[in-house]
């Protein structure tokens, strides 16, 4: 008889309501493969806050060793995988400083601030681990795994035109916390930490862009970054997008909409999706009743959620190899967001591949651009 294997050490950075409410149940779901041995927080009262709760609620995860130093908790526990749910900023350093300590890493978006911290972070990789992930559950669960085959196999024909929508509300007070709307500790607005999810999503489904043309604004709020951004995106396969994020939106939805020969497939939800939010509408005319009922019925029924990715995540660390949402396809994600703010802002198209090392927007989201930069790094 085989022995079970032994559950991986893993560790949370930052207690907040991210980890508390969004990462801790994923932890829990996978307790059979993980130990939850530490939590690091600079506030010792959260910190105490956060390992009784997750004692209370999670016991089969154990009670995580407290620690404000991430040094001194990667020195004294050894973990296998660290779970990055801290501030922006933050993550650059924190996930070198995990990565060189041999343990993986599972980092809430955005994964860095710009295309030369992701380069950074990548450098310290090495094959069979360990390696960085960022958070993208929204690719995850049955009804993208069934969107994303029928798109591959062809079975809904080429795909010809798209939306991707992410119009969301977030008033003054939500901006009120220090760090957010700042370009070095946030990254930008919208377009970097609210869209990013369905922005990720498209691409998932569509597979690389080329060209991006793009505008932004700052309409309302007093922030260094924008509140609106709007892009026309021309894809490898020819397929031509629109993608929309705001934080203006009084009617608040998450939207990803591909128009190909032979249907419409359209996800309408908010945070989080499961089979009932997508929809298949056949072309005019179709009228082969089992190829549509195949489209919108997939095999199962499993929401996108923390916990799917996380499968994923724990598959790939226990076979040493490169996990879900890491490499390529989360660079391209960054990638797109910098070409988007780089054609916002100078008012040109932006092809992929464009920004590279001395590019300004390699370094900056906002490229040192007088009119967004903040004054200190112009």
């Amino acid at each position: 008889m085989t022995a079970p294997p032994t559950r991986l050490r893993t560790a949370v950075v930052g207690t907040g309501a991210i980890v508390t409410g969004g990462h801790l149940p994923a932890l829990a779901a996978h307790s059979d493969d993980l130990a939850l041995v530490a939590a690091v927080d600079i506030d010792e009262a959260r910190l105490d806050a956060f390992r009784t709760t997750a004692a209370a609620q999670h016991p089969e995860l154990g009670k995580p060793t407290g620690y404000t130093s991430l040094s001194a908790m990667l020195a004294a526990e050894r973990p296998d995988l660290v779970l990055l749910g801290t501030p922006p900023a933050l993550h650059r350093e924190q996930a070198l400083t995990a990565l060189r300590a041999g343990a993986w890493v599972w980092c809430e978006k955005p994964l860095c601030l710009s295309l030369a911290e992701f380069d950074d972070i990548a450098a310290e990789e090495r094959p069979g681990g360990p390696y960085a992930a960022v958070v993208a559950q929204h690719r995850y669960g049955s009804g993208t795994t069934h969107a994303r085959a029928l798109l591959h196999a062809g079975e809904l024909g080429p795909p010809r035109v798209a939306h991707c929508q992410t119009t969301w509300h977030r008033d003054a007070a939500y901006y009120a916390v220090p760090w957010r709307g700042r370009w070095a500790t946030e990254g930008g607005g919208p377009t970097m930490g609210h869209g990013i999810h369905q922005t990720d999503l498209l691409l998932h489904l569509l597979g690389d862009w080329t060209e991006i043309r793009a505008m932004a604004a700052r309409l309302i709020h007093d922030v260094e970054s924008e509140d609106v951004s709007t892009a026309l995106v021309r894809f490898a396969d020819g397929t031509l997008a629109t993608v929309v994020n705001s934080v203006l939106s009084p009617d608040e939805v998450s939207r990803v909409r591909i128009d190909c020969a032979e249907a419409t497939v359209e996800l309408t939800h908010l945070y989080g999706h499961r089979n009932e939010d997508w929809t298949y509408t056949p072309r005019p005319g179709l009228e082969d009743t089992a190829r549509v009922t195949r489209w919108r019925t997939p095999s199962a029924d499993v929401p996108s959620s923390h916990s799917a990715q996380l499968t994923g995540l724990i598959t790939a660390l226990r076979a040493g190899t490169r996990p879900p949402g890491s490499g390529h396809d989360a660079r391209r994600t960054l990638e797109f967001n910098a070409a988007l703010y780089k054609a916002a802002f100078t008012g040109l198209p932006v092809c992929a591949g464009e920004i590279v090392p001395g590019d300004p927007y390699y370094d900056a989201m906002h490229g040192g651009h007088p009119d967004w930069a903040p004054e200190e790094s112009q």
